[in-house]
């Protein structure tokens, strides 16, 4: 048999097995509505985008190997699609969810199944709207369990219980949304951060809806932290506890204990807690890490309650108030820097050393000047509009139709391949950079991989307009995360600091305000795959970018066909 003819049977073979795998997958199968109900926060009840009627939404159990079906149908008013956020997606970016990039929305009335399956991933993950600010109240975990089989590479906790932090706004998101597009200024910050959706007893109208942990003296457990916040990074902690981490992003860590945790928007972090402090009731709590300076944000506290069961009561009787938490300062970049230098793999990896893309991306804010004197759209600094970019390119989604369908179906004039590896313009990145290079370009620019192409990104905060921590997602990958530092990245010195031994891997990490962090990864998923910054306030101002993986030899390294129920825009 001809090598030619072979591969073919292979790489049939391969996709019979991939649609079997559906046909056999009825225990994995799920429907997500999406609706508006009403929903009481903060003693006023609004008109809230749920799914299924919860706030936050289901969570998604399953196995490392499932195939999962989700079919979801919006009865919302708005374009709705959902992101299974940290999944590979291997080979099938049609399932990945963000809008105009690998499908159209789904729009009021439609539905859409999203077909995928668990590709060598353990741990917590999540899933949210990746359209517009939904994403405010549509999201929800997905904890993926090993094989039936597999025990944790940690001690088996007696119990575990997901805890979504967010944020929630007094309005609709979208009315905030759409007044920060049209004015150019800063968007208004949210009025609560919430555990599982509750603000927590430090809040008005709040007590009696505090989510409460109950515990018994000795007992362990394993908190699946996530956060689903809009735009802000949070610090968690429990008061009096000590914190094991032994996940991030769905992919295991060396435990460490440490008495407080930083999360930026899209991570996740697994933690055991033993309950060995005498019996009370104790806070658990976020509050903000905020890193750009000079801007508002919420500077509130959500809370649940670890409760002890056989906690004392006070002389009338009644549960003593719990134990407050000492939470860092919300600037306190020492503390965030310390807990992530602790992330790091289990065991030696194979990091990509023979490195074929050298990329240098520069991040951050800027500002687009108005011709029109005081005019309210122009209500940015100085009489100007708040933009983001990456490269100098302020990303714009297509609306004809998504990326990935342009570049299936070969559709000109949707997007150009032209993305800069490295910064049109040299200057000092984190210094006093003059006005005329504030002001990005605007275009849909995507950068070309290989298939098996050995990646290095390194993502350089800037100082225009403010230096901050932008937490930077990229889709259909995890990445090995190699270095990081203050001021501006040298490629001359900085490359010897490099952890190439057992670097953490994230599906998403932060730029230290005014400094810079290197990733990498082999391109061998095939697809459009978008790269942003996971504070919502930033994307839609442009800070994205996305790489378009070319297909490799033969089926098993092509992107599978799309499905006969994609969304048409």
């Amino acid at each position: 048999m001809e090598a030619s003819t072979f591969t073919l049977l292979l790489g049939l073979l391969a996709f019979l097995t991939f649609l079997a795998s559906f046909s056999a997958a009825e225990d994995h199968f799920h429907e997500f509505v999406v609706e508006a109900k009403p929903v009481r926060r903060l003693c006023r009840t609004h008109t809230t985008i749920t799914v299924n009627g919860q706030f936050p939404g289901p969570t998604l159990e399953v196995r490392n190997g499932d195939s999962i079906a989700v079919k979801v149908t919006n009865r919302a008013k708005y374009n709705i699609t959902i992101h299974w956020h940290g999944l590979k997606q291997q080979r099938n970016p049609w399932a990945d969810g963000p809008e105009y990039v690998t499908q159209c929305p789904i729009q009021p009335g439609a539905t859409y199944t999203y077909r995928f399956t668990i590709t060598d991933q353990e741990g917590t993950l999540w899933w949210h709207a990746h359209s517009r600010w939904l994403r405010a109240t549509v999201y929800g975990a997905l904890i993926i369990y090993p094989r039936l089989g597999s025990p944790y590479p940690f001690p088996m906790p007696k119990r575990e219980v997901p805890l979504l932090l967010g944020e929630w706004f007094d309005r609709n998101p979208l009315d905030v949304q759409r007044l920060a597009a049209f004015t150019g200024g800063a968007p208004n910050v949210s009025d609560a951060y919430t555990i599982n959706g509750q603000p927590g007893d430090l809040y008005r109208c709040s007590k009696q809806e505090t989510i409460r942990i109950p515990v018994e003296s000795g007992e362990s457990l394993l908190l699946r932290v996530v956060n689903s916040a809009l735009n802000q990074e949070l610090f968690f902690t429990v008061a009096n506890h000590q914190l094991t981490v032994v996940s991030a992003d769905a992919a295991y860590t060396k435990p460490f204990t440490t008495r407080v945790i930083m999360l930026g928007p899209g991570q996740t972090t697994d933690v055991l807690v033993t309950a060995n402090q005498p019996p009370a009731r104790y806070y658990v709590a976020a509050r903000a890490y905020q890193t750009a300076q000079n801007a508002p944000f919420d500077n509130t506290t959500t809370t649940a309650i670890l409760e002890y069961k056989n906690a004392a009561c006070s002389k009338n009787g009644k549960p003593l108030a719990p134990l407050l938490p000492r939470l860092p300062a919300y600037n306190d970049t020492a503390t965030s820097t310390a807990f992530t230098a602790q992330l790091k793999s289990p065991s030696q990896v194979k990091v990509p050393t023979q490195i074929d893309e050298n990329l240098y991306f520069i991040v951050g804010l800027g500002l687009n000047n108005c011709t029109v004197p005081n005019s309210p759209r122009c209500q940015g600094p100085n009489n100007t509009r708040f933009a983001a970019s990456m490269n100098n390119v302020s990303f714009v989604f297509p609306r004809s139709t998504s990326l990935m369908q342009a570049a299936y179906s070969g559709v000109p004039g949707v997007f150009t391949t032209d993305f800069p590896p490295v910064p049109p313009v040299q200057f000092n990145y984190t210094g006093n950079v003059p006005r005329g290079l504030w002001s990005p370009r605007r275009g849909t620019k995507l950068y070309k991989l290989k298939y098996g192409a050995n990646v290095q990104i390194v993502l350089q905060d800037t100082s225009i307009v403010t230096t901050e921590d932008h937490p930077m997602h990229l889709h259909g990958y995890h990445f090995y995360v190699i270095g990081s530092g203050f001021g501006n990245y040298n490629p001359r010195t900085d490359p010897a600091k490099f952890n190439l031994i057992d670097p953490p891997q994230r599906n998403t990490i932060g730029t230290p305000p005014g400094g810079w962090v290197a990733i990498r990864f082999k391109a061998d998923n095939p697809g459009v795959w978008l790269m942003h910054c996971h504070l919502d306030a930033h994307l839609f101002l442009g800070l994205a970018m996305a790489f378009l993986v070319e297909n490799g030899n033969g089926p098993l390294q092509s992107v599978i066909p799309p499905p006969a129920d994609l969304p048409r825009c």
